[in-house]
């Protein structure tokens, strides 16, 4: 079974999120903000290496939780830069605590932060494949930088599209690709 050229498959954690999980469409808000801070996390550093720490970041972010994020102080911060289970980077650290306030500002304004989303997407599902962005992470990424969140580039949030589904980038070869048919969720 051929799947996408960057999947290991040596690393079965790492085939189980390419098999199970990538492409997949999942707009919990729970779920969207783990992948948010995940791909924060990710941002110079290869998604393999995060997804082999995804369990301690569950432990060490309260389960990912961000009502409890939004109120961590600088003792948290101290323990979190400490964890060697995590990526112990202090700007990374506090731009997850900074992004659990402006993702809950967006779920009081819209709802959810799926509703927050549809809004860019019009319900629609992509399929495309070699990118590394679009005008919809372009335009993701400037409004949610307007609303003061950070590591939310253009090339991040469309591997955070990638990841909840939104795009689903599952190369030819893949087992798993579907073509270049755009649906509406």
């Amino acid at each position: 079974m051929k799947r996408c050229s960057w999947c290991n498959e040596k690393n079965e954690d790492y085939v189980r999120y390419h098999d199970e999980e990538w492409g997949v469409l999942c707009l919990e808000d729970p779920y969207l903000f783990e992948m948010l801070v995940l791909e924060g996390f990710q941002a110079g550093l290869s998604w393999e290496c995060i997804l082999n720490k995804r369990e301690a970041f569950r432990q060490a972010f309260d389960h990912f939780d961000w009502k409890i994020i939004q109120d961590y102080d600088e003792e948290k911060i101290q323990v979190l830069c400490q964890n060697p289970g995590i990526v112990r980077n202090r700007l990374k650290i506090k731009a997850a605590i900074t992004n659990a306030k402006i993702f809950e500002q967006i779920r009081q304004e819209k709802g959810s932060f799926r509703a927050y989303l549809m809004e860019f997407t019009q319900g629609a599902i992509y399929y495309e494949t070699h990118q590394t962005h679009s005008d919809l992470s372009d335009a993701l990424a400037k409004d949610l930088k307007k609303r003061g969140m950070k590591f939310v580039g253009t090339t991040i949030l469309y591997a955070y599209l990638q990841a909840i589904g939104i795009v689903n980038s599952h190369e030819e070869e893949c087992f798993l690709y579907v073509g270049s048919k755009a649906q509406n969720m």
